[in-house]
């Protein structure tokens, strides 16, 4: 395919319908058009030119308006269907995902975790969708900004008279001289237009720059579609909870284990009636207890270089600090907030081998909830060996086998085999709270509440967003590129003298009562005729 030589003498690339340069029609569908379709002045689009090789057809795929307008409504709908049910990460510790959307939604909340919209954000699906977005809106803005800027940049002062014909602001007059030129170029130039001249002809342009407001707007788009999609990199963005009990020290997730945290001690102060403001009495009569602050005292601990993860021996301490709401730990772009707390979760459980005639102990389990023993030796000839531990018990299957629904001990329950000198072989024990079952017969010995040890929780929230300055960056080139586009227009305005007559004709992108009014006040006094607006007259002639 050649290109296309325009009797001005500028070459034009293939599929141009206008000539850059004077802009005369290159086709026969040009010439019969009544009005010109100034959208991209008529230059060569790459989708609408080539249309052979895969690359070609990939090309034309993605630079198609409906296509991005189709991709941001799926992916607006898909963004959706993740706020139905709250996503896996905001989900209770306690509770596996799976269970959690089955007991509180119930058949919906099941399907809707099967499907793997629990993790919607993070899927592989998303991410190709927000990519495809990106590549939408790189090849729309590649396809007309480049040709548009090439016809804006050739354009010459002397126009066609057929291009001047099929603008939108058009009239056709008798010559009126050099000093009405002059004096109409002087008054161009007062309203801040780019004059120039050629031949005895003006071209008067400003604003021009506000074609380019949308493609701006893409600029910052895709810059925030890369910022978002960054969010999938590793270590780039991390947005995780933590719970940690009084005396634990946990790795901080998303640290790589680079760090840990110890919780020395949690703190809740509540308001008080008669303590506080007065004001907030009739509130704590309503609504009883309300915290006025709650924070964990931690300290942050950092591994050494060399030490392997899990070593929690070879840890330095970095610094100690108060979480508490509103002010977190702040290190090496971590932020750890203050999210929530759970008051006094029980930490061990103390039971008693007693007898169940004389009511004689013959001593005590100390029973840590979170890692139980197997066996407890009490005096000679007596023993305890635990042979089911269920932290959270909820009930018996049909199997009679008791059932637990997470590690946390929010109900533990027990079962045991107890070993004295009167049994031997042992005796079986079902204990929970307030609950003592015998499944084999009835037992000569019980295990019997003693006491317990609770501890409190934190929960913190460690955030990370090595995106947020991308993201911000994009938002504000697309609000530029707002202004850009809608608070200027690019506005021309032609002035061709030929053969004793002269033709005036003028162009904008938007807003033709703003550019009709101007030019009334720039020709008034003058003999150039004021153009007309040839699409209103048309529309005048069709109502007549």
């Amino acid at each position: 395919m050649s290109e296309m030589k325009c009797e001005c003498g500028h070459v034009n690339p293939v599929g141009t319908i206008l000539c850059e340069s004077c802009g005369k029609a290159l086709t026969e569908e040009a010439e019969k058009e009544k009005l010109y379709n100034m959208r991209y002045e008529g230059s060569a689009r790459r989708s609408q030119t080539y249309n052979k090789t895969i690359v070609d057809k990939i090309w034309n795929f993605f630079s198609s308006v409906k296509v991005g307008v189709w991709l941001i409504v799926i992916t607006l709908v898909a963004s959706s269907l993740g706020t139905i049910f709250p996503q896996k990460d905001m989900l209770p510790t306690n509770l596996s995902p799976e269970q959690y959307y089955h007991d509180e939604y119930g058949w919906v909340g099941q399907l809707w975790y099967k499907v793997g919209f629990d993790n919607l954000y993070g899927s592989w699906w998303y991410f190709l969708l927000i990519a495809a977005i990106g590549v939408s809106l790189v090849i729309c803005s590649l396809d007309r900004f480049i040709p548009l800027h090439r016809a804006l940049k050739n354009q010459r002062v002397t126009r066609h008279e057929g291009f001047l014909k099929r603008q939108r602001l058009f009239i056709e007059g008798s010559d009126t001289g050099d000093q009405t030129l002059a004096k109409v170029k002087e008054r161009l130039k007062d309203k801040h237009y780019n004059v120039k001249e050629e031949n005895g002809n003006l071209f008067a342009e400003k604003n021009r720059f506000s074609r380019w407001g949308p493609y701006v707007n893409h600029i910052g788009l895709i810059i925030f579609l890369i910022g978002a999609m960054l969010r999938f990199v590793p270590g780039m963005y991390v947005d995780d909870l933590l719970w940690i009990r009084e005396g634990e020290t946990n790795v901080i997730p998303g640290t790589n284990e680079k760090y840990a945290l110890k919780n020395h001690q949690f703190i809740l102060d509540t308001y008080q009636k008669g303590k506080d403001n007065k004001a907030f009495d009739q509130a704590l009569d309503r609504v009883g207890t309300v915290a006025k602050n709650f924070q964990t005292n931690v300290t942050l601990y950092k591994r050494k270089d060399g030490a392997l993860p899990g070593e929690s021996d070879k840890l330095e301490k970095v610094k100690d600090d108060k979480i508490s709401v509103n002010h977190p730990l702040k290190f090496a772009h971590y932020s750890v907030y203050q999210m929530d707390y759970k008051p006094n979760e029980l930490k061990s459980m103390s039971l008693q081998l007693t007898n169940k005639k004389t009511g004689k102990t013959f001593g005590t389990v100390k029973i840590d909830l979170f890692n139980p023993k197997d066996v407890y030796n009490l005096q000679k000839g007596y023993r305890v060996e635990l042979i089911g531990y269920y932290p959270n018990f909820t009930g018996f299957a049909k199997n009679g086998e008791p059932q637990s629904s997470s590690r946390i001990p929010d109900n533990p329950a027990f079962l045991f085999k107890m070993f004295t000198p009167e049994h031997p072989k042992g005796e079986v024990s079902f204990v929970a709270i307030r609950q003592n079952v015998e499944p084999l017969g009835v037992n000569d010995y019980k295990m019997s509440f003693a006491g317990i040890e609770t501890r409190n929780v934190s929960a913190l929230t460690v955030h990370k967003d090595l995106t947020l300055w991308i993201l911000a960056v994009g938002g504000a080139i697309f609000m530029i590129g707002v202004i850009q586009g809608a608070y200027w227009n690019h506005r021309r305005i032609w002035l061709l003298r030929k053969d004793g007559k002269v033709f005036v004709a003028a162009h904008t992108n938007k807003n033709y009562y703003g550019i009709k009014t101007e030019i009334a006040a720039i020709l008034e006094g003058t003999n150039v005729p004021i153009p007309l607006d040839q699409q209103e007259s048309k529309k005048e002639k069709e109502i007549e």
